[in-house]
């Protein structure tokens, strides 16, 4: 690397990261320890060997011009998708979601693949810019994000397909896409999933049975009302054509919203698996299953909350040591911290993810090349979902759907894919002034 290109580099957010990085060993290796004070597990070494080899990724990255992926874009996203079907066709099951293995060595492929979609999703929404506010320009967007969306869907993970969301809607703002297709988009989505979780909501949680709720789950009864909102639709975006009233523009908008949320909802209750609807419900009320499905989120509650303002002290937890929260090197790592480290090692974190935002939102602000502007709004979408999804699910405030904490959580392919994302913005932020 230059000289000139490593005093450029942003080192408050690069030492963020590392600093975030170092914490998730620390408390994978106290996830490994037993309540006899045993190590049990050598998560920790492989965490380390991860945390160097993305650290000099993310610095060869930022040594090289971003610009040099522009051309290469279709095929690294093309390249990702065929990695996504590889491990549908050929990939083991691991905790719930499949890898693809070669001997020892495994990885996930959709950890790959949100950055892939970043960089494809950037390089079409640069090549589009004198489009700026066209509807084909979002209808593309959106499919360019929904086909490796899907494709994680089917694995199945849910948590990490649904980064796919945030990521287009973010990207899209900062394109300067309409707001109105970013709503649109975004509240058929939440309506989807609400419509999604009623019936399960009304069969698991009240008292009293709604059976109206159940006629979602009915294929003839979704099928007629989706038939009857085209018709609305094609009436009112008629009007519209004919009478160029808005309150038909309107119309059309809104019913159309509540045709596909119907048909997105319908749809994913045939993909999801029984536990991972239960866990987008159980945050509601964890005791509806306290052995079970809001098993994690109370024993991740009673961890951070036992915490107190200092923690009981680092290898001091008693929660992690008695193995009482499952995956707790991974999703819920917070939850390790918290207790050990307290309300204060909690606010140390949230200040270093927000240094990392803060500085990525400023490297867009300043890059006077779109294309590095995109890349980083990307990242930006993906980390901040992660985190508040994250750390929301440790506190019982957001529904568990097994996405990892970045930087900290233990896993090679999340901690690295993440250090190519950070590389990619230094690399950007060296370069802010070039075009």
């Amino acid at each position: 690397m230059q000289l000139r290109n490593f005093l450029g580099i942003d080192f408050i957010l690069l030492f963020s990261t590392l600093i975030l990085a170092a914490f998730g060993i620390l408390f994978i290796y106290s996830s490994g320890i037993t309540s006899e004070g045993l190590l049990i597990s050598n998560e920790y070494q492989r965490q380390i060997i991860w945390a160097i080899l993305g650290l000099v990724l993310a610095l060869i990255i930022a040594s090289l011009n971003y610009r040099r992926i522009y051309d290469l874009a279709v095929y690294i996203y093309l390249g990702t998708l065929v990695l996504l079907l590889a491990t549908y066709i050929f990939g083991r099951v691991i905790h719930g979601t499949r890898w693809i293995r070669i001997g020892s060595f495994g990885f996930q492929a959709s950890e790959f693949a949100k950055v892939a979609t970043i960089i494809f999703l950037a390089w079409y929404l640069d090549s589009t810019k004198r489009n700026q506010k066209t509807l084909s320009r979002f209808i593309v967007s959106s499919i360019i994000a929904i086909i490796p969306m899907v494709m994680v869907l089917l694995q199945p993970d849910l948590g990490t397909a649904l980064v796919f969301i945030p990521i287009l809607l973010g990207m899209t703002y900062v394109a300067g896409v309409s707001p109105r297709y970013i709503i649109f988009f975004g509240l058929s989505i939440i309506l989807g999933g609400i419509l999604m979780l009623l019936p399960l909501w009304q069969t698991s949680i009240m008292s009293n049975s709604i059976p109206a709720l159940m006629l979602l789950t009915n294929p003839r009864f979704v099928a007629l009302c989706f038939v009857i909102l085209c018709v609305i639709t094609a009436i009112s975006a008629l009007g519209f054509f004919r009478y160029q009233r808005r309150y038909f523009y309107w119309i059309c908008y809104c019913v159309l919203i509540l045709n596909i949320s119907l048909l997105a909802s319908f749809v994913t209750q045939k993909f999801l698996r029984q536990y991972q609807m239960m866990r987008l419900i159980v945050f509601i009320n964890p005791n509806i299953d306290p052995r079970g499905s809001g098993w994690q989120i109370i024993q991740s509650i009673t961890a951070i909350g036992s915490g107190g303002a200092l923690g009981k002290g680092f290898l001091q937890g008693t929660q992690s040591h008695y193995r009482y929260l499952p995956e707790q090197s991974t999703d819920f790592i917070f939850s390790i911290l918290a207790e050990e480290w307290g309300f204060f090692g909690g606010v140390i974190v949230f200040a270093l993810f927000l240094i990392i935002l803060f500085r990525l939102t400023r490297i867009i602000r300043m890059s006077t090349d779109t294309f590095g502007s995109y890349i980083v709004a990307g990242l930006v979408s993906m980390y901040s979902f992660h985190f508040f999804v994250n750390v929301g699910m440790t506190m019982g405030i957001m529904p568990i759907t097994g996405i990892p904490l970045m930087f900290l959580s233990y896993g090679g392919s999340a901690l690295i894919s993440s250090m190519i994302g950070i590389g990619l913005a230094l690399s950007v932020h060296v370069r802010r002034f070039l075009h």
